[in-house]
């Protein structure tokens, strides 16, 4: 905690975490002052008095800032994980009828998603990084094809799926 709050009374410690938790300064003052013997008017007066306090908007601005910075992803945080995300490291959990499986990776759709994200950030105008890009959301889609036949044909169609691909992707190839 700061020297900020050590400053601040205990009610007006209380009156300023309560607000943080709820954004509502008649509620804080509620729960941090005796109200018994005020009015609705003069409980909302007295809060907004109280929030106007320039120690108490300097404690709760010091403690929303090091919530943020502990809560919050950074813009680094989000791009790394993001970049994961296109190469295949994260996994997530997935339910179907069958039940809930932990540890898959994530699906084609949520690669080309993510890979979108990252080059709304870091456009590229070089020819064959367009290529490559083609070609991972081209290798996305026939995997998430394969992985939807494979749902519907069921352990037994692996064989089948493979020859259906192995067509699909050489007549692909000629084009």
């Amino acid at each position: 905690m700061s020297d900020i709050g050590e400053k601040l009374t205990t009610k007006q410690r209380k009156f300023a975490d309560e607000y943080i938790k709820s954004g509502n300064a008649t509620q804080a003052y509620k729960l941090a002052y005796s109200t018994k013997n005020m009015s609705p008017t003069s409980i909302n007066s007295e809060a907004t008095k109280t929030l106007r306090k320039p120690i108490i908007k300097t404690y709760i601005d010091s403690r929303l800032k090091e919530l943020s910075n502990s809560k919050i992803l950074s813009a680094q945080e989000v791009l790394e994980y993001l970049s994961r995300v296109v190469a295949g490291k994260e996994t997530e959990s997935v339910a179907t009828a069958r039940g809930v499986y932990d540890n898959v990776p994530v699906s084609a759709k949520d690669r080309i998603s993510a890979a979108k994200e990252l080059l709304k950030r870091y456009p590229t105008t070089d020819p064959m990084e367009k290529q490559k890009l083609k070609k991972l959301a081209a290798d996305a889609r026939i995997s998430e094809a394969r992985a939807n036949v494979a749902e519907r044909l069921g352990s037994e169609g692996d064989d089948k799926l493979d020859e259906l691909m192995d067509k699909l992707i050489k007549e692909s190839d000629k084009k």
